[in-house]
Protein backbone atom coordinates (compact mmCIF):
# COMPACT_ATOMS: atom_id res chain seq x y z
CA UNK A 1 0.00 0.00 0.00
CA UNK A 2 1.34 3.17 -1.03
CA UNK A 3 2.35 5.55 1.90
CA UNK A 4 0.02 8.07 0.59
CA UNK A 5 -3.02 6.19 1.69
CA UNK A 6 -3.76 6.40 5.61
CA UNK A 7 -6.20 4.27 5.96
CA UNK A 8 -6.08 1.67 8.78
CA UNK A 9 -5.72 -2.29 8.81
CA UNK A 10 -9.18 -2.35 10.92
CA UNK A 11 -10.94 -0.02 8.21
CA UNK A 12 -9.30 -1.65 4.92
CA UNK A 13 -10.69 -5.13 6.48
CA UNK A 14 -14.29 -3.52 6.20
CA UNK A 15 -14.05 -3.19 2.55
CA UNK A 16 -13.76 -5.43 -0.46
CA UNK A 17 -11.87 -4.63 -3.56
CA UNK A 18 -14.01 -5.51 -6.81
CA UNK A 19 -11.98 -5.32 -9.72
CA UNK A 20 -11.97 -5.91 -13.21
CA UNK A 21 -9.21 -6.21 -16.41
CA UNK A 22 -9.68 -5.27 -19.84
CA UNK A 23 -6.35 -6.77 -21.47
CA UNK A 24 -4.79 -5.57 -24.64
CA UNK A 25 -2.87 -8.20 -26.56
CA UNK A 26 -1.25 -6.91 -29.59
CA UNK A 27 -1.43 -9.78 -32.26
CA UNK A 28 2.26 -11.58 -33.62
CA UNK A 29 0.92 -11.05 -37.60
CA UNK A 30 2.81 -9.63 -40.04
CA UNK A 31 0.55 -7.21 -41.13
CA UNK A 32 -1.53 -4.75 -40.07
CA UNK A 33 -5.42 -5.85 -39.39
CA UNK A 34 -6.60 -3.79 -42.27
CA UNK A 35 -4.00 -3.17 -44.53
CA UNK A 36 -0.78 -4.98 -45.70
CA UNK A 37 1.41 -2.44 -43.66
CA UNK A 38 4.03 -3.93 -41.54
CA UNK A 39 3.99 -4.19 -38.00
CA UNK A 40 7.52 -3.70 -37.38
CA UNK A 41 8.31 -2.45 -34.05
CA UNK A 42 11.20 0.21 -33.59
CA UNK A 43 10.73 1.56 -37.17
CA UNK A 44 11.28 5.33 -38.43
CA UNK A 45 7.99 7.70 -37.68
CA UNK A 46 5.18 7.41 -40.21
CA UNK A 47 7.31 4.75 -42.23
CA UNK A 48 4.53 1.70 -42.26
CA UNK A 49 1.35 3.45 -43.11
CA UNK A 50 -0.69 3.82 -46.27
CA UNK A 51 -4.23 5.25 -47.34
CA UNK A 52 -5.70 2.60 -45.35
CA UNK A 53 -4.17 3.09 -41.93
CA UNK A 54 -3.66 6.92 -42.40
CA UNK A 55 -7.78 7.23 -42.72
CA UNK A 56 -7.53 9.01 -46.04
CA UNK A 57 -11.11 9.34 -47.84
CA UNK A 58 -11.75 6.16 -50.21
CA UNK A 59 -9.54 4.34 -48.35
CA UNK A 60 -11.33 0.82 -47.86
CA UNK A 61 -10.62 -1.86 -44.90
CA UNK A 62 -9.68 -5.70 -46.06
CA UNK A 63 -9.84 -8.18 -43.02
CA UNK A 64 -6.34 -9.88 -42.31
CA UNK A 65 -7.48 -13.56 -41.67
CA UNK A 66 -4.24 -14.00 -39.92
CA UNK A 67 -4.95 -11.98 -37.30
CA UNK A 68 -9.30 -13.37 -36.90
CA UNK A 69 -7.13 -17.19 -36.70
CA UNK A 70 -4.50 -15.89 -33.85
CA UNK A 71 -7.80 -13.94 -31.94
CA UNK A 72 -9.75 -17.64 -32.34
CA UNK A 73 -6.84 -19.70 -30.92
CA UNK A 74 -6.58 -17.08 -27.87
CA UNK A 75 -10.15 -17.14 -26.96
CA UNK A 76 -10.82 -20.90 -26.96
CA UNK A 77 -7.86 -21.13 -25.01
CA UNK A 78 -9.97 -18.76 -22.31
CA UNK A 79 -12.77 -21.35 -22.90
CA UNK A 80 -14.44 -19.13 -24.76
CA UNK A 81 -17.82 -19.85 -27.23
CA UNK A 82 -16.50 -18.51 -30.52
CA UNK A 83 -19.48 -16.51 -32.25
CA UNK A 84 -20.48 -17.85 -35.79
CA UNK A 85 -21.28 -14.38 -36.40
CA UNK A 86 -19.54 -11.60 -34.99
CA UNK A 87 -19.23 -7.46 -36.33
CA UNK A 88 -17.25 -4.75 -36.75
CA UNK A 89 -18.29 -0.89 -35.99
CA UNK A 90 -17.08 2.03 -35.48
CA UNK A 91 -15.79 3.43 -32.02
CA UNK A 92 -16.62 7.38 -32.37
CA UNK A 93 -14.07 9.48 -30.43
CA UNK A 94 -11.00 12.31 -30.69
CA UNK A 95 -8.01 11.67 -30.66
CA UNK A 96 -4.81 12.97 -32.37
CA UNK A 97 -3.50 10.13 -33.20
CA UNK A 98 -6.84 8.34 -34.19
CA UNK A 99 -6.64 9.88 -37.95
CA UNK A 100 -10.03 8.55 -38.94
CA UNK A 101 -11.69 10.54 -35.81
CA UNK A 102 -13.16 6.92 -35.07
CA UNK A 103 -11.59 3.38 -33.96
CA UNK A 104 -12.68 0.21 -36.11
CA UNK A 105 -13.68 -2.61 -32.83
CA UNK A 106 -16.62 -4.70 -31.94
CA UNK A 107 -18.86 -3.66 -30.12
CA UNK A 108 -22.47 -5.81 -29.42
CA UNK A 109 -21.62 -8.79 -31.75
CA UNK A 110 -18.14 -9.88 -30.62
CA UNK A 111 -15.50 -12.39 -31.90
CA UNK A 112 -15.84 -14.63 -28.34
CA UNK A 113 -17.95 -14.76 -25.05
CA UNK A 114 -18.65 -16.51 -21.75
CA UNK A 115 -14.86 -17.52 -21.09
CA UNK A 116 -12.89 -18.57 -17.83
CA UNK A 117 -9.07 -18.43 -17.07
CA UNK A 118 -8.11 -20.72 -13.64
CA UNK A 119 -5.81 -19.05 -11.05
CA UNK A 120 -4.18 -19.62 -7.89
CA UNK A 121 -4.11 -16.37 -5.49
CA UNK A 122 -3.01 -17.55 -1.86
CA UNK A 123 -2.82 -21.07 -2.38
CA UNK A 124 -6.06 -21.48 -3.51
CA UNK A 125 -7.57 -21.73 -6.74
CA UNK A 126 -10.06 -19.07 -8.17
CA UNK A 127 -12.07 -19.38 -11.93
CA UNK A 128 -12.41 -15.59 -13.30
CA UNK A 129 -15.04 -15.50 -15.78
CA UNK A 130 -14.39 -14.02 -19.13
CA UNK A 131 -16.88 -11.72 -20.66
CA UNK A 132 -15.56 -11.28 -24.40
CA UNK A 133 -12.58 -11.64 -26.43
CA UNK A 134 -12.99 -9.33 -29.22
CA UNK A 135 -10.56 -7.72 -32.24
CA UNK A 136 -9.91 -4.11 -32.85
CA UNK A 137 -7.50 -2.28 -34.54
CA UNK A 138 -4.55 -0.11 -32.66
CA UNK A 139 -4.52 3.80 -32.56
CA UNK A 140 -1.25 5.49 -33.05
CA UNK A 141 1.30 7.04 -30.96
CA UNK A 142 1.49 10.92 -29.76
CA UNK A 143 5.39 11.69 -28.41
CA UNK A 144 5.65 14.85 -26.16
CA UNK A 145 9.08 16.60 -25.63
CA UNK A 146 9.65 19.62 -23.63
CA UNK A 147 6.88 18.98 -21.33
CA UNK A 148 6.10 20.88 -18.83
CA UNK A 149 7.89 23.71 -20.57
CA UNK A 150 6.27 26.12 -22.76
CA UNK A 151 7.55 24.88 -25.53
CA UNK A 152 6.06 21.47 -24.93
CA UNK A 153 5.75 19.67 -28.66
CA UNK A 154 3.74 16.76 -29.65
CA UNK A 155 4.37 14.70 -32.74
CA UNK A 156 2.24 11.79 -34.12
CA UNK A 157 3.49 8.52 -35.10
CA UNK A 158 1.47 5.98 -36.96
CA UNK A 159 3.05 3.41 -37.62
CA UNK A 160 0.86 1.64 -34.58
CA UNK A 161 -1.98 2.76 -36.32
CA UNK A 162 -4.10 -0.26 -37.59
CA UNK A 163 -1.91 -3.11 -35.91
CA UNK A 164 -4.24 -5.82 -34.49
CA UNK A 165 -5.30 -6.19 -31.22
CA UNK A 166 -7.81 -8.40 -29.07
CA UNK A 167 -9.05 -6.65 -26.40
CA UNK A 168 -9.86 -9.67 -23.32
CA UNK A 169 -12.26 -8.51 -20.52
CA UNK A 170 -12.86 -10.31 -17.47
CA UNK A 171 -15.87 -9.96 -15.13
CA UNK A 172 -15.39 -7.90 -11.56
CA UNK A 173 -14.52 -11.54 -10.10
CA UNK A 174 -11.05 -10.08 -9.15
CA UNK A 175 -11.31 -9.14 -5.29
CA UNK A 176 -7.27 -8.38 -4.61
CA UNK A 177 -4.13 -6.41 -6.59
CA UNK A 178 -2.61 -10.11 -6.03
CA UNK A 179 -5.54 -12.16 -7.90
CA UNK A 180 -5.15 -9.54 -10.36
CA UNK A 181 -1.41 -9.96 -10.75
CA UNK A 182 -2.31 -13.75 -10.40
CA UNK A 183 -4.75 -13.70 -13.54
CA UNK A 184 -2.55 -10.80 -15.48
CA UNK A 185 0.32 -13.44 -15.74
CA UNK A 186 -1.76 -16.80 -16.40
CA UNK A 187 -3.20 -14.72 -19.70
CA UNK A 188 0.51 -13.52 -20.47
CA UNK A 189 1.64 -17.40 -20.48
CA UNK A 190 -1.14 -18.46 -22.67
CA UNK A 191 -0.70 -15.77 -24.84
CA UNK A 192 2.89 -16.93 -25.34
CA UNK A 193 2.08 -20.54 -25.05
CA UNK A 194 0.25 -19.71 -28.13
CA UNK A 195 2.77 -17.42 -29.87
CA UNK A 196 -0.04 -15.01 -30.95
CA UNK A 197 2.18 -12.19 -28.97
CA UNK A 198 5.12 -11.59 -27.82
CA UNK A 199 3.45 -9.51 -24.83
CA UNK A 200 6.55 -7.25 -24.72
CA UNK A 201 4.73 -4.80 -22.04
CA UNK A 202 7.60 -2.46 -22.71
CA UNK A 203 6.85 -2.14 -26.32
CA UNK A 204 3.27 -2.16 -25.77
CA UNK A 205 2.20 -5.85 -26.98
CA UNK A 206 0.23 -5.76 -23.70
CA UNK A 207 -1.25 -3.45 -21.79
CA UNK A 208 -4.07 -3.26 -19.05
CA UNK A 209 -6.55 -1.15 -17.86
CA UNK A 210 -8.16 -1.57 -14.78
CA UNK A 211 -12.10 -1.02 -13.67
CA UNK A 212 -11.76 -0.81 -9.98
CA UNK A 213 -14.57 -0.09 -7.26
CA UNK A 214 -15.32 -1.03 -3.21
CA UNK A 215 -18.02 -2.01 -1.04
CA UNK A 216 -17.97 -3.04 2.54
CA UNK A 217 -18.07 -6.85 3.22
CA UNK A 218 -21.07 -8.45 2.59
CA UNK A 219 -22.41 -6.33 0.21
CA UNK A 220 -23.99 -7.99 -3.24
CA UNK A 221 -24.00 -4.21 -5.23
CA UNK A 222 -21.53 -2.80 -6.60
CA UNK A 223 -19.55 0.71 -5.86
CA UNK A 224 -18.85 3.63 -8.11
CA UNK A 225 -16.14 2.18 -10.36
CA UNK A 226 -12.85 4.38 -11.67
CA UNK A 227 -10.89 2.76 -14.50
CA UNK A 228 -7.02 3.23 -14.15
CA UNK A 229 -4.87 3.25 -17.22
CA UNK A 230 -1.57 3.40 -18.28
CA UNK A 231 -0.52 0.26 -16.41
CA UNK A 232 2.69 -0.89 -17.92
CA UNK A 233 4.22 -3.16 -15.76
CA UNK A 234 3.21 -6.09 -13.47
CA UNK A 235 4.74 -4.51 -10.46
CA UNK A 236 2.99 -1.27 -11.41
CA UNK A 237 -0.69 -2.83 -11.63
CA UNK A 238 -0.67 -4.00 -8.45
CA UNK A 239 0.97 -1.22 -6.91
CA UNK A 240 -1.94 0.96 -9.02
CA UNK A 241 -4.62 -1.48 -7.61
CA UNK A 242 -3.24 -0.87 -3.68
CA UNK A 243 -2.95 2.63 -3.77
CA UNK A 244 -6.83 3.13 -5.78
CA UNK A 245 -8.64 0.54 -3.44
CA UNK A 246 -6.79 2.38 -0.32
CA UNK A 247 -7.95 5.91 -1.76
CA UNK A 248 -11.49 4.84 -2.49
CA UNK A 249 -12.01 3.69 1.10
CA UNK A 250 -10.59 7.03 2.13
CA UNK A 251 -13.10 8.87 0.40
CA UNK A 252 -15.53 6.78 1.49
CA UNK A 253 -14.82 7.02 5.04
CA UNK A 254 -14.78 11.45 5.21
CA UNK A 255 -18.11 10.72 3.87
CA UNK A 256 -17.13 11.40 0.32
CA UNK A 257 -18.47 10.03 -3.02
CA UNK A 258 -16.48 8.17 -5.65
CA UNK A 259 -16.84 9.88 -8.95
CA UNK A 260 -17.02 7.46 -11.87
CA UNK A 261 -14.03 8.47 -14.21
CA UNK A 262 -10.41 7.57 -15.96
CA UNK A 263 -7.52 7.64 -13.96
CA UNK A 264 -3.60 7.59 -14.62
CA UNK A 265 -0.97 5.99 -12.74
CA UNK A 266 2.25 7.69 -11.78
CA UNK A 267 5.04 5.35 -11.33
CA UNK A 268 7.60 8.51 -10.07
CA UNK A 269 4.88 9.11 -7.37
CA UNK A 270 3.56 6.27 -7.26
CA UNK A 271 -0.49 7.08 -7.15
CA UNK A 272 -3.10 7.80 -9.73
CA UNK A 273 -4.73 10.83 -10.49
CA UNK A 274 -7.72 11.69 -12.31
CA UNK A 275 -7.58 11.99 -15.92
CA UNK A 276 -11.28 12.80 -17.33
CA UNK A 277 -14.99 11.66 -16.47
CA UNK A 278 -15.46 8.35 -17.68
CA UNK A 279 -17.39 7.41 -20.56
CA UNK A 280 -20.15 5.49 -21.03
CA UNK A 281 -20.63 3.14 -24.19
CA UNK A 282 -23.30 5.71 -25.50
CA UNK A 283 -20.51 8.07 -25.35
CA UNK A 284 -18.51 6.54 -28.56
CA UNK A 285 -21.78 6.43 -30.72
CA UNK A 286 -21.02 3.12 -31.62
CA UNK A 287 -22.67 1.86 -35.19
CA UNK A 288 -22.18 -1.04 -37.69
CA UNK A 289 -19.30 -0.60 -39.93
CA UNK A 290 -20.58 -0.21 -43.06
CA UNK A 291 -17.07 -0.84 -44.99
CA UNK A 292 -17.04 -4.33 -43.35
CA UNK A 293 -19.39 -7.25 -44.06
CA UNK A 294 -20.08 -9.20 -40.52
CA UNK A 295 -17.48 -12.16 -40.01
CA UNK A 296 -18.60 -15.58 -40.50
CA UNK A 297 -16.63 -18.24 -38.53
CA UNK A 298 -17.23 -21.87 -40.25
CA UNK A 299 -17.56 -25.11 -38.03
CA UNK A 300 -14.51 -25.57 -40.12
CA UNK A 301 -12.26 -23.39 -39.42
CA UNK A 302 -13.40 -23.52 -35.75
CA UNK A 303 -12.05 -27.46 -35.94
CA UNK A 304 -9.25 -26.50 -37.62
CA UNK A 305 -7.44 -23.44 -35.30
CA UNK A 306 -8.71 -25.94 -32.04
CA UNK A 307 -6.44 -29.18 -34.04
CA UNK A 308 -3.86 -26.57 -34.02
CA UNK A 309 -3.66 -25.43 -30.28
CA UNK A 310 -0.59 -26.43 -28.61
CA UNK A 311 -0.46 -28.37 -24.79
CA UNK A 312 -1.20 -25.70 -22.73
CA UNK A 313 0.43 -24.98 -19.25
CA UNK A 314 -2.32 -26.37 -17.00
CA UNK A 315 -2.66 -29.68 -18.84
CA UNK A 316 1.31 -29.78 -19.34
CA UNK A 317 1.74 -29.33 -15.70
CA UNK A 318 -0.17 -31.82 -15.24
CA UNK A 319 1.14 -34.37 -17.40
CA UNK A 320 5.07 -33.56 -15.78
CA UNK A 321 3.45 -34.26 -12.55
CA UNK A 322 1.82 -37.57 -13.50
CA UNK A 323 4.86 -38.82 -16.34
CA UNK A 324 8.26 -37.50 -14.79
CA UNK A 325 7.02 -37.60 -11.20
CA UNK A 326 8.21 -33.89 -10.60
CA UNK A 327 8.01 -31.68 -7.10
CA UNK A 328 4.62 -29.97 -7.75
CA UNK A 329 6.84 -26.25 -7.64
CA UNK A 330 9.28 -27.56 -10.40
CA UNK A 331 6.44 -29.15 -13.05
CA UNK A 332 5.05 -25.88 -12.48
CA UNK A 333 8.00 -23.08 -12.93
CA UNK A 334 8.54 -25.49 -16.22
CA UNK A 335 4.85 -25.31 -17.50
CA UNK A 336 5.21 -21.26 -17.33
CA UNK A 337 7.44 -20.93 -20.19
CA UNK A 338 6.71 -23.00 -23.58
CA UNK A 339 10.34 -22.36 -24.78
CA UNK A 340 11.34 -23.81 -21.01
CA UNK A 341 9.07 -26.72 -21.10
CA UNK A 342 10.14 -27.86 -24.85
CA UNK A 343 14.10 -27.34 -23.92
CA UNK A 344 12.74 -29.88 -20.67
CA UNK A 345 11.41 -32.79 -22.62
CA UNK A 346 14.21 -33.03 -25.68
CA UNK A 347 16.32 -32.81 -22.81
CA UNK A 348 14.76 -35.73 -20.91
CA UNK A 349 14.11 -37.80 -24.13
CA UNK A 350 17.45 -37.75 -24.49
CA UNK A 351 19.07 -39.04 -20.69
CA UNK A 352 16.04 -40.51 -19.17
CA UNK A 353 16.95 -38.13 -15.64
CA UNK A 354 13.63 -36.11 -15.09
CA UNK A 355 14.25 -35.23 -11.78
CA UNK A 356 18.38 -34.43 -12.34
CA UNK A 357 17.04 -32.06 -15.52
CA UNK A 358 14.65 -30.15 -14.05
CA UNK A 359 16.81 -29.06 -11.46
CA UNK A 360 19.90 -28.12 -13.64
CA UNK A 361 17.57 -26.42 -15.85
CA UNK A 362 15.52 -24.68 -13.38
CA UNK A 363 19.05 -23.43 -11.43
CA UNK A 364 21.88 -23.37 -13.23
CA UNK A 365 20.93 -23.31 -16.47
CA UNK A 366 18.29 -20.87 -15.52
CA UNK A 367 20.86 -18.57 -13.95
CA UNK A 368 23.21 -18.50 -16.99
CA UNK A 369 20.67 -17.62 -19.34
CA UNK A 370 19.27 -14.58 -17.12
CA UNK A 371 23.03 -13.34 -16.52
CA UNK A 372 23.60 -12.97 -20.49
CA UNK A 373 20.20 -11.70 -21.05
CA UNK A 374 19.00 -14.78 -23.16
CA UNK A 375 16.30 -17.24 -23.19
CA UNK A 376 15.64 -20.92 -24.20
CA UNK A 377 14.71 -20.34 -27.45
CA UNK A 378 19.12 -19.12 -28.21
CA UNK A 379 20.55 -21.24 -25.38
CA UNK A 380 23.93 -22.24 -26.77
CA UNK A 381 23.77 -25.64 -24.45
CA UNK A 382 21.37 -27.48 -26.70
CA UNK A 383 18.90 -29.92 -24.99
CA UNK A 384 21.06 -33.03 -26.03
CA UNK A 385 24.39 -31.08 -24.60
CA UNK A 386 23.08 -30.81 -21.00
CA UNK A 387 21.40 -34.45 -21.65
CA UNK A 388 25.08 -35.63 -22.32
CA UNK A 389 26.16 -33.47 -18.62
CA UNK A 390 23.64 -35.13 -16.72
CA UNK A 391 24.71 -38.60 -17.95
CA UNK A 392 28.28 -37.97 -16.94
CA UNK A 393 26.97 -36.81 -13.54
CA UNK A 394 24.80 -40.04 -13.29
CA UNK A 395 27.08 -42.17 -14.00
CA UNK A 396 29.81 -40.77 -11.38
CA UNK A 397 32.02 -39.63 -14.21
CA UNK A 398 32.10 -35.64 -12.46
CA UNK A 399 31.15 -34.89 -9.63
CA UNK A 400 28.54 -32.04 -8.66
CA UNK A 401 30.73 -28.99 -8.39
CA UNK A 402 33.29 -30.24 -11.37
CA UNK A 403 29.74 -30.47 -13.57
CA UNK A 404 28.64 -26.63 -12.49
CA UNK A 405 32.24 -25.54 -13.92
CA UNK A 406 31.83 -27.34 -17.26
CA UNK A 407 28.15 -26.41 -17.98
CA UNK A 408 29.58 -22.80 -17.41
CA UNK A 409 32.30 -24.02 -20.10
CA UNK A 410 29.72 -25.48 -22.59
CA UNK A 411 27.62 -22.15 -22.57
CA UNK A 412 30.90 -20.03 -23.03
CA UNK A 413 32.32 -22.05 -25.63
CA UNK A 414 29.17 -24.10 -27.23
CA UNK A 415 31.12 -27.65 -27.05
CA UNK A 416 30.02 -31.08 -25.39
CA UNK A 417 30.81 -32.12 -21.63
CA UNK A 418 32.38 -35.04 -22.70
CA UNK A 419 35.30 -32.68 -25.02
CA UNK A 420 35.72 -30.75 -21.75
CA UNK A 421 35.93 -33.41 -19.50
CA UNK A 422 38.39 -35.23 -21.82
CA UNK A 423 40.68 -31.78 -22.59
CA UNK A 424 41.04 -31.01 -18.99
CA UNK A 425 41.25 -34.55 -17.15
CA UNK A 426 38.42 -33.60 -15.31
CA UNK A 427 36.97 -37.58 -14.98
CA UNK A 428 36.23 -38.47 -10.94
CA UNK A 429 38.51 -40.60 -9.01
CA UNK A 430 36.03 -43.64 -8.11
CA UNK A 431 38.88 -46.75 -7.61
CA UNK A 432 39.18 -46.79 -4.10
CA UNK A 433 43.06 -48.15 -3.80
CA UNK A 434 43.56 -45.12 -5.87
CA UNK A 435 41.91 -42.75 -2.99
CA UNK A 436 43.13 -45.56 0.03
CA UNK A 437 46.41 -44.97 -1.23
CA UNK A 438 46.64 -40.79 -0.96
CA UNK A 439 44.37 -40.92 2.30
CA UNK A 440 47.59 -43.51 3.72
CA UNK A 441 49.67 -40.62 2.73
CA UNK A 442 47.90 -37.48 3.99
CA UNK A 443 47.56 -39.46 7.53
CA UNK A 444 51.09 -40.15 7.92
CA UNK A 445 52.11 -37.32 7.25
CA UNK A 446 49.78 -35.52 9.56
CA UNK A 447 49.95 -37.67 13.17
CA UNK A 448 48.48 -34.48 15.68
CA UNK A 449 45.04 -34.44 13.35
CA UNK A 450 45.21 -38.64 13.36
CA UNK A 451 45.32 -38.82 17.15
CA UNK A 452 42.99 -36.08 17.41
CA UNK A 453 39.94 -38.47 15.18
CA UNK A 454 41.05 -41.42 17.00
CA UNK A 455 40.58 -39.90 20.69
CA UNK A 456 37.08 -39.28 19.48
CA UNK A 457 37.26 -35.34 17.50
CA UNK A 458 35.23 -36.51 14.74
CA UNK A 459 35.16 -33.34 13.04
CA UNK A 460 38.51 -33.43 11.62
CA UNK A 461 37.09 -35.85 9.28
CA UNK A 462 36.34 -33.21 7.41
CA UNK A 463 39.66 -31.29 7.63
CA UNK A 464 40.64 -35.05 6.06
CA UNK A 465 38.18 -35.05 3.36
CA UNK A 466 39.41 -31.57 2.56
CA UNK A 467 43.00 -32.81 1.75
CA UNK A 468 42.49 -35.77 0.20
CA UNK A 469 40.21 -33.40 -2.35
CA UNK A 470 43.03 -30.97 -3.10
CA UNK A 471 45.73 -33.63 -3.49
CA UNK A 472 43.14 -34.95 -6.36
CA UNK A 473 42.54 -31.69 -7.36
CA UNK A 474 38.77 -32.13 -6.51
CA UNK A 475 38.49 -35.23 -8.76
CA UNK A 476 38.17 -37.77 -5.88
CA UNK A 477 34.15 -38.77 -5.63
CA UNK A 478 33.83 -37.03 -1.68
CA UNK A 479 31.49 -39.74 -0.61
CA UNK A 480 34.13 -42.26 -1.68
CA UNK A 481 36.74 -40.27 0.12
CA UNK A 482 34.94 -40.14 3.11
CA UNK A 483 34.13 -43.99 3.20
CA UNK A 484 37.90 -44.56 3.00
CA UNK A 485 39.42 -42.19 5.30
CA UNK A 486 36.66 -43.56 7.77
CA UNK A 487 38.06 -46.97 7.40
CA UNK A 488 42.40 -45.74 7.08
CA UNK A 489 41.79 -43.81 10.15
CA UNK A 490 40.06 -46.44 12.37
Amino acid sequence: MSTLITVSPEVLSRYEPVIGLEVHVQLLTQSKIFCSCSTHFGDPPNQNVCPVCLGLPGALPVLNRDAVTMAMKAALALNCSINSRSRFARKNYFYPDLPKGYQISQYDEPLAEHGCVDIVAEGVWKRVAITRVHLEEDAGKSLHEGFPDSDEKTYIDLNRSGVPLIEIVSEPDLRSPEEAYEYLTRLKTLMLYLEVSDCNMEEGSLRVDANVSVRKKGATGFGTKTEVKNLNSFRYLQKALAYEVGRQIEVLESGGEIQQETRLFDSREQRTFGMRSKEFAHDYRYFPEPDLLPLVITDEWKEEVRQSLPELPVARESRFLRDYDLPAQDAALLAQSRSMADYFEQTVKECREPKLAANWILNDLTYLLQENGKEFLDCPVTPENLAGLIKLLAKGTISGKMAKDVLADMFRTGRTASQIVSEKGLEQITDPEKIAAIAREIIAANAKQTEQYRKGKTATLGWFVGQVMKATRGQANPQLVQEVLKKELS
